[in-house]
């Protein structure tokens, strides 16, 4: 089973992945801590490599830029588009101000930031304007950027869609909010207060969109919903896709934040974060998504 974390800072602490192919390998992106040895460091994104999926080496890191990223950046998506790597991440720190930001990469290392940045925030009288957590997908000829936000009281972790045309500049004026309320809320016991993280995956003509429910080791797990149209959703259980694990196990206390990566063979995996400790360490693991009937569920593993 992979079994990720980067101990660079003194905490074995890796969250919040994505997954790209790219140059024919494997890069993974993720929120990286602080840390303990280095207390002048802030909240950045770490740079993990493979040529199986299953191993992978750290290369980089993606430091903050300016003052706008300087309380620090987390939380990447990824995709691949034209011959370089997509990065949208979000500003940390900010609280409601936090929003989405943009980059591109022509060796997967170096990152170009774009020059409109920030290049979206959550709009309307239904959020308190923050956006984080971005993922995105190409659907319909646009692209779709799904992203969290919060409730006006900053209480509830709520969803909204954004979408652009798919020209590779990404640039601020591009965006047009696609919903004048929250497209995922909380309602099943299991969500608690939270749903955040979308993980997308665009099959069947259909946006496929998984979902963290619940904050942080309450424990969070994993749902899934799926559109027709990008915008409105429904949940097709009622339950979690993905729970967290057994007492004793590695992700007792949570799987969360998830990551959907279709490969080049058409086979799907689902990224995410665990740990056993509350929250004093994280790991990324993944599983294989299989349908049947158009349905997700998690390909059990060979005993």
């Amino acid at each position: 089973m992979m079994m990720y974390t980067d101990s660079s800072r003194g905490l074995n602490f890796a969250k919040d992945p994505a997954v790209v192919r790219f140059h024919d390998q494997y890069y993974m992106y993720y929120t990286l801590n602080p840390g303990k040895a280095m207390p002048q460091t802030v909240w950045g994104i770490g740079i993990a490599r493979s040529e199986d999926l299953e191993n992978w080496d750290k290369i980089g890191d993606i430091e903050p830029v300016g003052e706008l990223e300087a309380p620090g950046i987390c939380a990447p998506g990824a995709f691949v588009y034209d011959g370089k790597v997509h990065l949208f991440y979000q500003t940390y720190g900010r609280f409601e101000k936090d929003a989405i930001c943009h980059a591109w990469s022509e060796d997967g290392i170096h990152f170009t930031r774009n020059t409109t940045n920030p290049i979206l925030r959550a709009e309307g009288e239904w959020n308190n304007g923050r956006a984080i957590d971005a993922d995105v997908c190409v659907f319909h000829g646009e692209l779709f950027l799904y992203f969290a936000t919060r409730d006006p009281e900053g209480e509830i972790q709520i969803q909204g869609v954004s979408k652009c045309p798919l020209d590779g500049e990404f640039r601020r004026d591009s965006w047009k909010q696609c919903c004048e309320d929250a497209i995922l809320k909380p309602e099943l016991p299991w969500e608690q207060k939270c749903i955040e993280a979308a993980a997308t995956l665009c099959r069947y003509d259909k946006v496929y969109l998984f979902y963290a429910g619940a904050y942080n080791n309450c424990p969070q797990q994993v749902g899934v919903a799926v559109s027709e149209d990008g915008i409105h959703f429904t949940r097709l259980y009622d339950e979690p896709v993905l729970r967290n694990g057994d007492p004793g196990s590695w992700n007792s206390s949570e799987s969360g934040h998830p990551y959907v990566f279709e490969d080049e063979d058409g086979r799907v995996y689902l990224f995410y974060q665990g740990n056993n400790d509350n929250g004093k360490s994280w790991y990324l693991s993944k599983v294989e998504i299989q349908f049947e009937n158009e349905m997700p569920f998690v390909k059990k593993e060979e005993a």
